[in-house]
């Protein structure tokens, strides 16, 4: 497959864009009408500098937030599995050349009780993270999602298991999509091939090419919800955001349906780190370039993890975030050993993360601020899923499903984990959003779900 990420086309467009009053007014009211934007318009935000405009763009992203998904926050927990790894890459505690990381593999029962613990507190979607080895084969991956969905505890269930590992050809990627994950993920850390070749120093991870066309090879096995991502602080932030949304266009034009998903974490601290910090990414930088791609991929979902700390995800939420990790712990077996987040042992974990609260203060602060916190799977479980899902979410349609369905988990959370205080906050929430609900009879109905739910049943859903 012929690379379809071109620097020299990328720095043209940069190098070349104006970014006029008129011409970023234009783009904006463009992404508002809920159009994805070309390589040239994405431009015309990034070089947009003046502060005015600035301020436009995030309130732009604002709007179109709440245009496509609501007040909806998706909830998640990432679940480490193994960090064995045959990588050196200069940015990761798991590299390879790390001789002080504690190396651990989870085998199946203590698996299980991650999944028990982490179902304790109310989780339902998890994302399982593995280091790219070869023992973490797509075997290996397969049997991890299917133990995760084969355990109960008390209400408890994961609902929906996307994955975060390495590369794999299109027989392996059907092995794994056999075992019924949610999306495939996988991030090209950098779109900057000398960039790329720089950090990545040893192992398999160095083929900037095979690393490129993952995400195509899933696509051919039958995987069509993907999600690509960039670590910024490896290279420039407008380029990564560029070469995202070039990825983005190139999955529309060959599979009809860009990625499920879109992340954008930023370096933090991590064992035997050893980076150039030319590139390092401001928190002004940070709000800034999630509110360009919000604007650049209207329908595309952007995750905002723990790596941030609980005030920059507060403030940046806003500007086009859909999903946010809660209850994070990334050491290995660290959910089960009933410690103190904030006590991390950065030799057990890729990174140092920097939002400690639990599920539930998250939930309780998203609450405060009006936001639905959902863990909703019903597209997944339904087969609303990549063509399929842009058939019902372009229209706006899907609008209609998910807030409705994000009110009926929440409503599952409050019975069986919250606090009565958050039980309380929840359940204030939940009747103005009913009352909003115009629809008399589509209200009635979700009603007398909510109601069925009070009385016992869960997993309902539109």
């Amino acid at each position: 497959m012929k690379p379809f990420i071109d620097a020299g086309e990328i720095w043209g467009y940069l190098n070349t864009t104006p970014a006029t009053k008129e011409r970023v007014r234009e783009v904006i009211a463009k992404s508002l009408d809920k159009n994805r934007l070309t390589l040239e318009e994405t431009a015309v935000l990034i070089n947009a500098t003046d502060p005015e405009l600035i301020e436009e763009i995030k309130q732009g992203a604002r709007r179109l937030k709440e245009k496509v998904y609501g007040q909806r926050i998706v909830l998640f927990a990432p679940l480490y599995v193994g960090n064995l790894c045959t990588n050196n890459c200069a940015y990761c505690g798991f590299k390879a050349s790390n001789k002080v990381l504690k190396r651990v593999t989870l085998g199946e029962e203590d698996l299980v009780a991650q999944v028990k613990a982490l179902e304790d507190t109310g989780q339902k979607r998890l994302i399982l993270v593995f280091g790219e080895h070869p023992k973490y084969d797509a075997k290996f991956i397969a049997d991890s999602v299917r133990t995760v969905y084969s355990v109960k505890s008390g209400p408890g269930e994961i609902r929906r298991v996307n994955i975060n590992a390495a590369p794999m050809d299109i027989d392996d990627f059907r092995i794994i999509k056999d075992s019924k994950i949610g999306t495939y993920q996988i991030f090209q850390e950098t779109y900057h091939e000398d960039t790329y070749a720089k950090v990545h120093m040893g192992g398999q991870k160095r083929n900037y090419e095979w690393r490129l066309t993952a995400l195509d090879r899933a696509q051919e096995a039958g995987i069509d919800d993907v999600g690509i991502g960039a670590l910024f602080g490896l290279y420039d932030w407008r380029f990564e955001v560029m070469g995202l949304v070039r990825h983005t266009n190139h999955f529309e034009a060959v599979y009809n349906v860009g990625p499920h998903t879109i992340s954008f974490p930023r370096i933090q601290y991590a064992s035997q780190l050893n980076i150039d910090q030319t590139h390092m990414v401001s928190d002004a930088e940070f709000t800034r370039l999630v509110a360009i791609l919000r604007l650049a991929v209207p329908y595309t979902g952007l995750i905002l993890t723990a790596r941030e700390s609980a005030s920059i995800r507060d403030e940046i939420m806003q500007f086009g975030v859909s999903q946010i990790d809660g209850g994070t712990n990334i050491e290995l077996g660290g959910y089960s050993k009933k410690k103190d987040n904030e006590d991390q042992d950065i030799d057990l974990e890729q990174f140092q993360i920097n939002d400690n609260r639990t599920l539930n203060e998250i939930m309780d602060e998203l609450i405060s601020k009006k936001y639905i916190p959902s863990f909703c799977t019903a597209c997944y479980r339904l087969g609303r899923t990549g063509e399929h899902f842009m058939e019902f979410s372009v229209p706006g349609f899907i609008k209609r499903y998910c807030q409705p369905n994000a009110l009926m988990t929440l409503v599952e959370y409050l019975e069986d984990y919250a606090p009565a205080e958050t039980k309380t906050k929840g359940y204030q929430l939940v009747q103005e959003k009913l009352d909003q609900i115009e629809d008399a009879t589509f209200r009635k109905t979700l009603v007398e779900k909510i109601e069925e739910l009070k009385n016992g049943k869960r997993d309902l859903y539109f």
